[in-house]
């Protein structure tokens, strides 16, 4: 049955979820501050116990960052896997679509219920490859969580982690080693998270350039006309992409497919990386524009709204990998805290499974304070 639809900010544009037709969406955990967007009404929605599954979209991080701020679940499905038909703006009839980077897939408060979500809605669109594909997902790697093979990774060498995300990562991952799984925090075979940021910001910039109006978009194109070719900042990149020629894209899609490349020789090593899903716990509304002028404070000092908010999308939109959004802790003001569990390609069933293991020994969602009254 279906209950309603949820709260997202214009254009889908926002790590809040806000506008002048339904007003300001709050984090049931402190209503001072963002659920995330751009899912942030499914998100608040599900943590405040309106429902038990949602569905949201993930280009730039908008179904793992509101399940991050709100303590829920949500799965980043591996790129292609659900039909994107639908996923797009009025008027525009819902036309069959595989796009780039854009993902659709269900936010739940216990991971369990992502794998039933994703049972129902995966597979090829009837109307266009379902004619000729049928949907074989491989089974889950292991079915004990002490023979899994989890690398963490908790720093990125272009925008630091705050302390409360990293002390949490890391009482996680030492409860794994406790609990007798396999845990590193290094390996040689990590590709360059630096070099892969860089080719997220510009895909992005391209595939959401498309949104842009006539104005907006001129005035993009003079920004990175001026651009110095030394300066290579996340959103420069961003700018870059939004303007670039279809010779310029096709070259920088063959450097995602090496990446790709990097990444399934890592899953031989490892089954599943576990991955802040944002810098920093829930922030303060901030509904200020220009957004690219916003800044967000990471242990006492300002990093610049977007590149916070994008930079850790990558490399599971990057490279079109499954993503599973579980919570693990809270922040000392009592903010929730999850992480990412990528995986390999089309092997969401590996990270929902473990994301389902963690879940039994060590708890998973806990209700807001105002969810209980």
């Amino acid at each position: 049955m279906i209950i309603g639809k949820t709260n997202v900010p214009l254009g889908l544009r926002d790590f809040q979820s806000y506008n002048d037709i339904y007003g300001t969406t709050s984090n049931p955990w402190d209503v001072s501050h963002s659920p995330g967007g751009s899912s942030g009404g499914s998100a608040a929605a599900l943590a405040a116990g309106f429902g038990a599954l949602s569905f949201g979209s993930d280009i730039g991080g908008s179904l793992r960052v509101p399940a991050h701020f709100c303590g829920v679940c949500a799965h980043k499905p591996t790129l292609g896997l659900i039909p994107l038909r639908g996923y797009n703006m009025p008027p525009s009839p819902p036309l069959p679509s595989s796009g780039d980077l854009a993902v659709v897939g269900p936010l739940a408060r216990y991971a369990s219920d992502l794998a039933l979500a994703l049972d129902v809605i995966a597979g090829p669109d009837e109307a266009r490859e379902g004619i000729g594909y049928r949907l074989a997902l491989p089974s889950p790697r292991h079915d004990d969580l002490r023979n899994f093979r989890v690398l963490v990774v908790d720093t990125h060498p272009l925008i630091p982690t705050s302390n409360v995300v990293r002390t949490a990562i890391g009482r996680l991952a030492e409860r794994l080693s406790k609990f007798g799984v396999t845990v590193a925090d290094t390996s040689a075979l990590l590709p360059n998270l630096a070099d892969s940021a860089r080719l997220y910001m510009r895909l992005l910039g391209a595939a959401i350039s498309t949104r842009m109006p006539p104005d907006r978009f001129a005035e993009t194109a003079r920004l990175a006309a001026a651009l110095t070719l030394n300066d290579h900042s996340l959103q420069a990149e961003r700018m870059r992409g939004a303007v670039m020629s279809h010779r310029d894209w096709i070259i920088t899609d063959g450097a995602r497919l090496q990446l790709q490349l990097h990444w399934s020789d890592l899953f031989r090593e490892w089954d599943v990386v576990i991955y802040p899903s944002c810098a920093v716990p829930a922030f303060p509304h901030d509904h200020s524009e220009p957004i690219e002028a916003r800044h967000l404070d990471i242990d006492g000092k300002a990093f610049p709204f977007y590149d916070v908010c994008f930079t850790w999308a990558d490399p599971a939109s990057t490279c079109g990998l499954p993503a599973t959004a579980v919570p693990i802790d809270h922040s000392p003001t009592d903010l929730p805290i999850g992480v990412q569990i990528i995986g390999p390609y089309l092997e969401d069933r590996t990270t929902i499974a473990f994301a389902t293991m963690l879940e039994r020994e060590f708890g998973g969602f806990v209700p807001p304070p105002l969810a209980r009254r």
